[in-house]
């Protein structure tokens, strides 16, 4: 047995429910928690609904934004075109040290979509993953999105899983850059019918997915978390 605290640090996990929070404050605590972590940080996941607000990334195209009206537009330093998030919707967040872990982003993201199509097996949905378009879908309709940024070796933001929600501001946008896209939820093709469901689905899968021994399930932001200024 290792007696060394970073080696055994890898295996555990904090998840903590933040339920429903502002996204951009809860973005700029990620960017704190990814500047200020070291190696004896432990890894989180942040399970959280947001207030309606588009995201735009780093890739984000102005033309994906057709008519987005009352709901904010927060422009983000993830991967990815422009989504939604709004109530009803699961998210979580992935605050992962992926240098300890040895894995590279693209793994990570197959994890996650591996979790995701986990979940929803659940439910006995038949869903998959795309090499060229991340996320996850039913019937080539887009039931998650995912988008991801890493920064010193640690990953953070994260999957975006429609459950039971308006879905009416997807037709504001090309989701994640797709014109035409059809998004669906959970609640439609007999999933899970509220964000309660579906994250434990979700936690159960990417704990056994992230090989983590000793999970601690937290609530609201991590006690250290002081308000930064947004970059």
């Amino acid at each position: 047995m290792s007696n060394s605290s970073t080696v055994d640090n890898k295996h555990n996990l904090i998840v903590r429910q933040l339920n429903t929070m502002d996204y951009s404050k809860v973005w700029h605590a990620m960017q704190n928690f990814t500047d200020n972590r070291d190696e004896q940080t432990l890894d989180e996941l942040w399970l959280v609904e947001h207030p309606p607000v588009f995201t735009q990334g780093q890739a984000g195209k102005e033309e994906h934004l057709l008519m987005p009206g009352d709901i904010e537009v927060v422009k983000v330093d993830r991967g990815g075109q422009v989504t939604y998030h709004g109530p009803g919707q699961q998210v979580i967040y992935f605050m992962i040290n992926l240098r300890r872990r040895k894995i590279g982003v693209r793994q990570l993201v197959t994890l996650i979509e591996n979790g995701i199509v986990a979940a929803l097996n659940n439910y006995h949905i038949k869903a998959y993953p795309k090499s060229d378009a991340p996320g996850v879908y039913v019937d080539d309709k887009k039931v998650a999105s995912l988008g991801l940024r890493v920064r010193k070796g640690c990953s953070f933001h994260g999957l975006a899983l429609n459950v039971n929600m308006d879905l009416s501001p997807f037709l504001r946008i090309n989701p994640c850059g797709y014109a035409g896209l059809e998004m669906i939820q959970t609640c439609d093709i007999k999933g899970p019918k509220n964000t309660a469901s579906a994250s434990k689905a979700l936690v159960e899968h990417l704990i056994s997915l992230l090989e983590s021994n000793e999970v601690d399930y937290q609530t609201g932001l991590p006690s250290n978390y002081e308000q930064p200024n947004a970059n």
